[in-house]
């Protein structure tokens, strides 16, 4: 499913080859044609947004939204894990479902990092693509709603995955992610507070097990390549780049 590579691009650090490469995602997109057209239009718009703004605001645009502010950390397991030890083997089981796929990352970034993830859910079957994106159903709609409160066309990634994955959302999931702190970037008192090091929890009765760990996990462990162009030049952000294995 390619509209997947799109949103995996889209949600990578803003470069120049990816807003140069902006008509070829939108032909990916009204091509595959499997988004419906609200939120198709809503990420044509987030095109055409990093298209017209100056590239280093955009970059810093980026930096504040996903790098900076937890509440919106594009690492999937620090929604569900937080700093608890279950995210450790999360991660190396995440690792072996990519690698069971016959998919390797070849960067240091970490294996929940959502660009990735939806980079290894566009090579399987549209069917298998849609179950798998459903498992963090629940952190992107709480993604979504955190980017809307900011008026930030980010949010259209969001709503696709959301579309798309067509999945019931946990709804004590969602309300436990609700009630997490959601800090803006300039607020740095508060960003602290967020970031300092939680209480490692175990057992039913922890908050990695209200926000789904258990069920995520285990369905992550049943369980390609960036789109063309678009890797950063020499000094830019590094990109997850997933390489295919082949027997032999």
């Amino acid at each position: 499913m390619r509209t997947l590579k799109v949103l995996s691009a889209l949600l990578t650090y803003p470069t120049p080859e990816l807003v140069a490469a902006g008509a070829e995602l939108r032909t990916v997109l009204n091509r595959e044609a499997v988004l419906p057209r609200r939120e198709r239009a809503a990420v044509d718009a987030l095109i055409a947004d990093l298209a017209a703004h100056d590239l280093y605001d955009a970059q810093e645009r980026y930096i504040l939204l996903f790098d900076r502010t937890r509440s919106l950390s594009l690492h999937l397991f620090e929604h569900v894990h937080g700093e608890s030890r279950d995210r450790g083997q999360a991660m190396v089981d995440l690792i072996k479902v990519y690698e069971d796929g016959g998919f390797t990352p070849t960067t240091a970034e970490l294996p929940d990092f959502l660009p990735l993830f939806l980079e290894y859910a566009a090579t399987r079957s549209p069917a298998e693509a849609i179950e798998l994106i459903g498992q963090p159903g629940h952190v992107f709609a709480a993604l979504r709603e955190r980017l809307a409160k900011r008026s930030s066309p980010y949010e259209a990634i969001f709503g696709a995955l959301t579309a798309l994955s067509r999945t019931k959302l946990d709804a004590a999931a969602l309300a436990a992610l609700r009630a997490e702190p959601d800090p803006e970037p300039d607020d740095l008192e508060a960003l602290d507070a967020a970031w300092e090091e939680e209480e490692v929890t175990f057992g039913p009765g922890s908050a990695a097990a209200a926000c789904g760990t258990d069920t995520l996990a285990a369905k992550l462990r049943q369980a390609g390549r960036p789109a063309p162009g678009l890797e950063p030049p020499p000094g830019q952000r590094p990109r997850t780049i997933v390489t295919h294995r082949t027997a032999g």
